[in-house]
């Protein structure tokens, strides 16, 4: 389109475009023809694609989207190249699920593989880096799942699809509080463990023997606080 043909409240282009009224109908057949390719296309690949997607589902479905946005609207464009690129993604997806399922190795490689963010109540600070897992964010995580201190954490896991998972402590510890800090009023109603201390970065238990100037066995910090019971 010339610049010259660009007005401002020129509305039937904008609105209906500088295509016939006869195409709108053939967009009807093309919108059907695509959402039955999505439909066939997310059968194929399993019922995963329903659920929560891992990355390599996710990386299909957007070269699905990339593949069905333009030739629904585009006049110019046909059906076909859309077919055989859902094709060639329903394949490859089927194919990396099968070796996935064949090769733990190559599963983990392709799909990722789940971390723990928490042990025995205290951080693992190193998969918290590799997982890219701020520690607030993992608070918010365990608040919502009704906590108030990683006492109460037997395990937590970051699954491969970017789904966390909580094990329960069944004999929960003093730990760490996972309160927002500023949250003073609600902290100071929790109850204290008489005597006992926990590394204010990653939960660890302070030993009797030590003082507060000496490093944390498990992250090298110095900050000591109380635990909540």
């Amino acid at each position: 389109m010339k610049e010259e043909d660009i007005h401002l409240y020129d509305w039937q282009r904008i609105l209906v475009g500088d295509v016939p009224g006869i195409f709108y109908v053939e967009i009807l057949i093309r919108a059907a023809a695509i959402y039955l390719l999505l439909v066939l296309s997310m059968r194929f690949m399993g019922r995963r694609m329903a659920s929560k997607l891992s990355r390599n589902e996710m990386a299909a479905m957007v070269s699905m989207a990339a593949a069905i946005g333009v030739p629904i609207l585009d006049a110019h464009r046909g059906l076909l190249p859309a077919y055989v690129i859902g094709l060639v993604v329903v394949l490859t997806q089927r194919i990396v699920s099968y070796y996935a399922a064949k090769n733990q190795r190559f599963e983990a490689i392709s799909q990722g593989d789940r971390s723990t963010l928490v042990e025995n109540s205290v951080i693992q600070l190193a998969n918290m880096k590799d997982a890219r897992i701020t520690r607030e964010l993992l608070f918010a995580q365990l608040r919502s799942g009704g906590l108030f201190h990683l006492g109460s954490v037997k395990r937590l896991y970051m699954e491969a699809n970017g789904a966390f998972t909580l094990v329960e402590d069944p004999k929960p510890r003093p730990g760490l509080s996972i309160l927002p800090e500023w949250d003073t009023e609600f902290i100071d109603q929790q109850e204290k463990a008489s005597g006992q201390n926990v590394c204010h970065h990653c939960g660890n238990q302070q030993p009797e023997s030590s003082n507060k100037t000496d490093a944390c066995s498990n992250c090298d910090y110095t900050e000591w606080v109380p635990a909540l019971k």
